[in-house]
């Protein structure tokens, strides 16, 4: 009996060790599976956490107003970038309001800005007629809540977020000179060996754009045509005025009667020191006048023969891509340096250190560098008409 017991007891035993070797397997095979399924979730989160770490959402700019501030209103290159502004603008959903004044001075200027931001607009987007003159204006705006970015002509970089640049100062300073030597070496000039006698005609020395142009000019001029003569080292400047471009225009022919070649690294001294040179019945064959200016703005002087060729960039793209970044960092969007942002029907464009400008200059951590833009263009007459700006 005792025996037969045992042997129930043993059989007992046997079944509870072998039930408890089930549910620990079982419990194991649970475990494994809980674990792999959290290891699968988790790199799941890793992997969401990653795509919006290199793709970040991006707040909608429609319904943002961004007021475009040019130097002057009634110059063709900055009425050509309005309209730009206006057309992609609109495409994306956003006002442009057009606000300027006709006279190229910082107290215009910064009454343009006040109004502006009185008006309740979300973004600014100014071109400078001076380097540092607008600072506290926009400073103020920006402690008002107004995002403010610049284009064309900066201020200094803690008075804005981004610059939209058309290029850095050895791009634009080398591209002037180039024109200028092509052109006497079109009339039979060696660019080399001869004593060119040449000035600089622009707005101001505190415009700091044109300024750097002038500047890395004449770096380029010095390492690569040596024996060129500065006639006016301390350069001639016509303010922006129409009137006055054509009369220090006229001041530089009668000064230097055998003057070789005039840069005008501004969109008004351009046209107005060809209409001087076109009055006094000079031609391309008599003096080399070059610099920037829209195509439209010059192409009556190319076909009468007072100039060779002249360049710029698409300032209509310039002006819509700077509305854009207003309106796309007001609505919340942060970017920082090495940063690419899609700008629909235009491109992509890469945020920049503000050194590329000017050297030395610190950079912020977020909303705060350059951008520029990809292409410049040189204008002559056989490409002048390709083009309505």
């Amino acid at each position: 009996m005792r025996k037969a017991m045992a042997l129930v007891l043993a059989g007992m035993m046997a079944a509870a060790s072998l039930s408890g070797c089930g549910g620990s397997a079982g419990a194991t095979e649970a475990a494994a599976t809980t674990a792999a399924e959290t290891k699968a979730e988790s790199k799941a989160g890793d992997t969401k956490a990653e795509e919006s770490k290199t793709e970040p959402k991006t707040s909608d700019i429609s319904g943002k107003t961004v007021a475009f501030i040019p130097k002057l209103t009634g110059n063709a290159f900055f009425e050509s970038a309005n309209a730009g502004a206006q057309k992609y603008g609109k495409s994306w959903g956003i006002t442009v309001d057009y606000q300027g004044s006709p006279n190229a001075a910082v107290a215009d200027q910064v009454q343009v800005i006040n109004n502006a931001v009185a008006s309740g607009v979300e973004a600014l987007c100014v071109s400078s007629v001076d380097a540092t003159g607008l600072d506290s204006a926009l400073k103020e705006a920006a402690d008002a809540g107004v995002t403010v970015v610049t284009w064309d002509s900066d201020v200094s970089d803690t008075a804005r977020t981004l610059m939209v640049s058309q290029g850095t100062p050895e791009i634009l300073g080398k591209m002037l000179v180039d024109m200028g030597a092509d052109s006497l070496t079109k009339r039979g000039k060696d660019t080399k060996a001869d004593a060119i006698k040449y000035c600089w005609h622009y707005s101001q020395a505190t415009v700091a754009d044109q300024n750097s142009w002038q500047v890395a000019g004449e770096a380029y001029i010095k390492e690569n045509f040596p024996n060129w003569v500065n006639a006016a080292p301390d350069n001639y400047y016509s303010e922006q005025d129409a009137e006055k471009a054509v009369t220090i225009g006229v001041s530089i022919l009668e000064a230097h009667s055998d003057i070789d070649l005039i840069i005008c690294n501004d969109s008004t001294a351009l046209p107005g020191q060809c209409k001087a040179a076109q009055n006094k019945g000079l031609t391309k064959e008599d003096v080399t006048i070059t610099g920037f200016a829209s195509p439209m703005s010059i192409k009556d002087y190319c076909d009468a023969g007072v100039i060779e060729q002249w360049g710029l960039w698409d300032c209509q793209v310039q002006g819509a891509i700077g509305c854009y970044l207003a309106a796309y960092l007001s609505a919340g969007n942060q970017v920082k340096v090495g940063d690419k942002i899609d700008i629909p029907e235009i491109g992509t464009v890469e945020v920049m250190p503000n050194d590329c400008l000017v050297e030395g200059a610190p950079t912020g951590e977020v909303n705060n560098g350059v951008v520029l833009l990809p292409e410049r263009t040189v204008f002559n007459k056989d490409n002048m008409n390709n083009y309505d700006f």
